[in-house]
């Protein structure tokens, strides 16, 4: 390798761990930065690299040297245990097909039992200079092999018995056969003696935090900065706003006893969600004519449209607009609580037209909702608006709605 002035020798983490255990080990330092030197003046020669072995000839004033520096290899039962562990984790299998070394792929292997980088006295000196410590020969060969480990992560294993081609080898091998054998699991089952001891082995769940006493506040847009090109602070705090109140909201009915066998809410479409959230921003002038560029009956009719929701939300907005023709039996459930509304002779006049019939003395009207409920209505210049939530009773309905008796 060329000459390295002024540059460290290593720049990954597992090139530092090589040099660690280079400097835990010597016990000389003068030797390590004779070796630093001879490194940097580029008179380590060519490496050889094998299983269990680095060797190179190294260069000094008084002649060249042929240096080994030796690692132990891994058993068969070890690179069975490190092959396993990487398989479990896709991610590592993943970064070693990608000539990677993550961080942790080390300390997984580790907690496995099978350590790839050397520690303290793994790092064994040979040199023909007949040294029995690391001389300056073997430090220099270090400080070289931790610049090619910063350049090729698979010279470590390598080092520790399996070249690059064998291991992606017993990898992709290994990771096929853990494939089919997840897919035979799942064609033959689990015993359930088995399933019910897994379950007996976990741990408890934590207990519930409590439940905040209201909404949270959303974060102010108001940052000192001017907004992007399309965003609009006010209507951002709007959403923001309606998020944090109906997130309290769905807390307290997830919490709420029975919600398990409660039937899932309606999804609403986008003109039904434009007039929830109008009637829940406090009716500001400038949301609800926001709102209503999304059509349907909050750009037709936006006050009476409000108050439908606040009265029965999607229900009450269906009945807001829609007329429809009671069938025979429909028609016949509604005529028969009209009569049992009123004793005789005190029913209003009531004029029907579909599902609506309308006290032209009174100037309220009573609807009949598809699912058989009534709903008030009142005349307000010349309109009608929904005037109450729905009643069971169109009586009930019509006296919400204004009507004397």
């Amino acid at each position: 390798m060329p000459p390295a002035p002024g540059r460290a020798f290593a720049a990954s983490w597992w090139g530092k761990a090589w040099l660690k255990a280079l400097e835990d080990t010597a016990l000389d330092g003068a030797q390590l930065k004779a070796g630093r030197r001879i490194a940097r003046e580029g008179r380590v020669g060519a490496m050889s690299v094998r299983p269990g072995r680095i060797t190179a000839v190294v260069r000094d004033r008084d002649g060249a040297y042929r240096s080994d520096v030796l690692v132990q290899t891994l058993g068969d039962e070890g690179w069975g245990c490190f092959l396993g562990m990487a398989v479990e984790r896709s991610g590592h299998v993943a970064a070693l097909l990608d000539r990677e070394m993550p961080p942790h792929l080390i300390e997984d292997a580790s907690s496995a039992g099978v350590d790839l980088l050397p520690g303290i006295g793994d790092l064994e000196p040979e040199c023909s200079c007949g040294a029995w410590d690391h001389c300056a020969h073997s430090a220099a060969l270090c400080y070289q092999v931790a610049r090619l480990l910063d350049q090729d992560p698979f010279v470590l294993l390598l080092l520790r018995g399996r070249d690059e081609r064998r291991l992606l080898e017993e990898l992709r091998t290994r990771g096929t056969a853990g494939r089919e054998d997840t897919a035979a699991t799942a064609r033959r089952g689990v015993p359930a003696a088995e399933v019910f001891a897994r379950a007996g082995n976990l741990p408890a769940l934590p207990a519930l935090p409590p439940l905040p006493p209201e909404p949270g506040a959303p974060p102010s847009p108001d940052t000192g900065t001017g907004a992007a090109p399309g965003v609009d602070p006010a209507a951002l705090e709007v959403l923001a706003a309606d998020s944090a109140v109906r997130a309290h909201r769905m807390l307290l009915e997830a919490l709420a006893p029975g919600h398990r066998d409660q039937a899932l809410p309606e999804v609403l479409t986008p003109e039904q969600d434009a007039v929830r959230l109008a009637a829940g921003s406090g009716a500001a002038p400038w949301a609800v004519a926001r709102l209503a560029s999304a059509g349907g009956h909050l750009r037709a009719r936006p006050a009476a449209a409000v108050l439908a929701w606040q009265f029965g939300g999607v229900a009450a907005l269906a009945v807001l607009d829609e007329e429809w023709e009671p069938g025979a039996a429909a028609l016949g459930r509604a005529r028969d609580q009209l009569s049992a509304a009123w004793d005789e002779g005190e029913a209003p006049a009531l004029r029907r037209s579909g599902n609506r019939w309308t006290a032209p003395g009174l100037g309220v009207q009573l609807r009949l909702g598809r699912d058989g409920r009534w709903w008030g209505y009142r005349k307000d210049r010349g309109r009608w608006v929904p005037a109450g939530p729905a009643d069971a009773d169109p009586a009930g309905a019509l006296a919400g709605a204004g009507a004397e008796d």
